[in-house]
């Protein structure tokens, strides 16, 4: 099989581009004593960048079949986004206690870490006494040392 030839749109495009224009116009950018349109030129735009855009040159053209001005619009600058905030939750410290509980899960005592000894004779007491089931659980409860320090030092002052 042979291999396709590859096609150059551009002469293809220039070729369709000068069966649809009409030699009159083609006369008609250019004033009655020859000289191109200037105003186009004060304006900052390219006579090349016309022809680029001219597929609807139809359209753009006045009463007299000169292109109109193209009206420039002002481009406002996107604000930049604001960042999201993201909620961080707070972390609270926690101390982990040995609490006594009753067969109701009550809490009777509470003793720190490292006095699991002194919570287990605790619940042994109890349920020796008041012949009802009592038990040691670990308990987290948090740390509001830095409240109780503030407070201390408002009294102070």
């Amino acid at each position: 099989m042979a291999r396709k030839k590859t096609q150059n749109y551009r002469e293809l495009r220039a070729d369709f581009d000068e069966e649809e224009t009409p030699k009159d116009e083609e006369e008609g950018d250019e004033d009655e004593d020859g000289d191109e349109d200037e105003d186009d030129d004060e304006e900052g735009e390219e006579p090349a960048a016309d022809a680029d855009a001219g597929e609807d040159a139809e359209d753009g053209d006045d009463e007299d079949g000169e292109p109109k001005k193209k009206k420039k619009a002002k481009v406002k600058a996107k604000a930049k986004p604001k960042p999201k905030r993201t909620r961080v939750a707070k972390v609270t410290r926690m101390r982990v206690l040995w609490g006594v509980f009753n067969n109701s899960h009550q809490m009777v005592a509470s003793f720190d870490y490292p006095k699991k000894h002194e919570a287990d004779a605790k619940a042994a007491q109890l349920i020796a006494d008041k012949k009802t089931t009592h038990f040691v659980q670990p308990v987290r409860e948090p740390i509001e040392e830095k409240k109780e320090e503030k407070e201390k030092d408002k009294k102070d002052k």
